[in-house]
């Protein structure tokens, strides 16, 4: 049992003098029992703080593991919805960039067909002159412009069904078919 010098019927301290009068006072009018410890070496008014179950200034109390790993699992959880909803954000983005290249590619097609006469029998002579193109003014586009934002190359066939040239975007999955953002786009859309 954990007594205080002061709770034993001596001179209790009124917060006014100096700690070693307190002390003094109290100590010399009251005799220690067994397992009661003398407070002199501690700052003034600790027992107050040690009994009244707040911490004392020099010992703040600070978080628990448990609570740091809640903290971080309910962060890892709002983290996973977040890059969940970005990353269809993202998916739609580049379906968009896609459609908008198919129609820059198919602008570049014509700029051949135009110095030409004829579309390119493969999207690579945009890019490189081909043997039977005596008039080819390029490059007309870069090979990174064959290839959609999902990095699949557009579908192209020379003569085309819909026209001159068929130009496709396959989507996202790259495949022909499909729906959402796996649907297929042609230039004659």
């Amino acid at each position: 049992m954990h007594m205080n010098v002061f709770d034993m019927g001596g001179t209790r301290d009124s917060g006014f003098g100096t700690r070693g009068e307190d002390h003094d006072a109290a100590a010399s009018s009251a005799r220690l029992a067994p397992g009661v410890r003398c407070q002199g070496a501690q700052p003034r008014n600790a027992w107050r703080f040690a009994e009244s179950g707040v911490p004392s200034p020099g010992r703040l109390r600070g978080f628990t593991l448990m609570e740091m790993l809640a903290v971080i699992v309910l962060l890892g959880i709002v983290a996973a919805i977040v890059v969940t909803q970005v990353g269809k954000n993202v998916d739609k983005g580049k379906y968009g960039a896609g459609k908008a290249q198919l129609a820059t590619l198919g602008v570049k097609i014509e700029n051949y067909a135009l110095d030409n006469g004829t579309p390119p029998r493969q999207l690579s002579d945009l890019v490189s002159k081909p043997a039977d193109a005596p008039h080819w003014n390029g490059p007309y586009a870069k090979a990174s412009d064959l290839i959609d934002p999902f990095g699949h190359p557009f579908g192209y066939k020379y003569p085309g069904t819909h026209g001159s040239f068929d130009l496709i975007f396959y989507g996202q999955d790259g495949q022909p078919g499909g729906d959402g953002l796996n649907a297929d786009v042609g230039n004659w859309q």
